[in-house]
């Protein structure tokens, strides 16, 4: 393919480099992979908006050239709606942690998912609290260490994939940073398809997940997805985590129901 848009030129050359994330972040890796995903597609980036919640993942916009909001904890995917719906002719992109996602913000993600928005939610899964003090969050594996689990976490685990096909989504996938060129064209056909799209992205966090849980370092942790993982292209062995698109299914869209809607109201108040 022939990039019209340089990479650079979705960066906010003035902000400062190397990030504010904690060094051996997976973070990064998923804003290349985001900005890689957008350039493959030639998107303008006036055109394409990335809005965030609190937490780690809430710093991401800050670097992006793109039209962005930084918004309050849980609650991207309601501000993302209200943008989309005003603007449908915008790519809206939302980026949240595990916790912002599925926590506090899970009855926005179950009813964007219900609602078959037009957005796509990348939800960076480091399994725990990165930013705010390494509590458990609802993706910590069962018998794993936080801060408010010192003695391993009893509760059972959310699954984002499962949840989001259950609640209505039209697209779902899941990589890791290990796999980055396959999250790249996840992410891309993620924003392609029409409705709610979901990428789980498995992300490592070697500060607070890692020491917590004695996983080693973030070399040592992509390792963990290379050998813990597997593609959905074939069965998965028994303990893998599969990868890959997950549901991919043509439903209507809410933007486009919600314009027939207005047009509809429209037509009646003149007769």
């Amino acid at each position: 393919m022939e990039y019209t848009i340089p990479e650079h030129e979705y960066l906010r050359q003035q902000k400062k480099f190397p990030s504010v994330w904690c060094a051996g972040c997976g973070i990064g890796t998923v804003l290349g992979a985001i900005i890689r995903a957008v350039r493959a597609l030639n998107l303008s980036k006036d055109k394409v908006a990335m809005i965030s919640g609190i937490g780690c993942t809430g710093r991401m916009p800050v670097y992006v050239d793109f039209n962005t909001m930084h918004t309050t904890h849980g609650r991207a995917l309601a501000f993302a709606t209200g943008l989309k719906l005003a603007r449908p002719d915008m790519e809206v992109i939302v980026v949240m942690g595990d916790g912002d996602a599925v926590a506090i913000g899970g009855n926005h993600f179950i009813h964007a998912a219900r609602r078959n928005i037009e957005l796509t939610a990348i939800v960076v899964n480091n399994r725990i609290y990165g930013m705010t003090g390494g509590q458990l969050s609802p993706t910590t594996p069962i018998g794993d260490r936080a801060t408010t689990a010192p003695y391993g976490q009893i509760e059972q685990t959310f699954d984002i994939a499962k949840i989001a096909e259950a609640a209505g989504a039209a697209f779902v996938a899941r990589s890791t940073t290990y796999h980055a060129i396959e999250l790249d064209r996840l992410i891309a056909s993620g924003i392609q398809k029409k409705g709610f799209s979901v990428i789980d992205v498995l992300t490592q966090c070697p500060v607070g997940y890692g020491q917590l849980n004695q996983a080693g370092d973030a070399v040592e942790m992509l390792k963990w997805f290379r050998d813990n993982t597997t593609s959905a292209r074939g069965k998965a062995p028994s303990g893998k985590i599969v990868r890959g698109v997950l549901v991919d299914r043509d439903l209507p869209g809410y933007v486009e129901s919600y314009r027939k809607v207005i047009t509809a109201s429209k037509r009646g108040a003149r007769t």
